[in-house]
């Protein structure tokens, strides 16, 4: 059986997950909640890449 990257989770126990969440959360509010989850990972992705913007300007032009 082939895991996943979030360590021994298969694919029988990703399914169960899905499974629960759907039965919480309804079928009208998760595309919401997809789509706020999709916003905050392209905001962390944004601020990690934010320091090594920073450096390359703050470097000095070496002639």
């Amino acid at each position: 059986m082939m895991t996943l990257f979030l360590g021994g989770i298969g694919w029988g126990e990703l399914l169960l997950i899905v499974l629960a969440i759907l039965l919480l959360f309804g079928g009208k509010k998760l595309p919401e909640l997809m789509r706020g989850m999709g916003k905050g990972v392209k905001e962390f992705k944004d601020a990690m890449n934010e320091p090594s913007d920073e450096k390359k300007e703050e470097k000095p032009e070496e002639k």
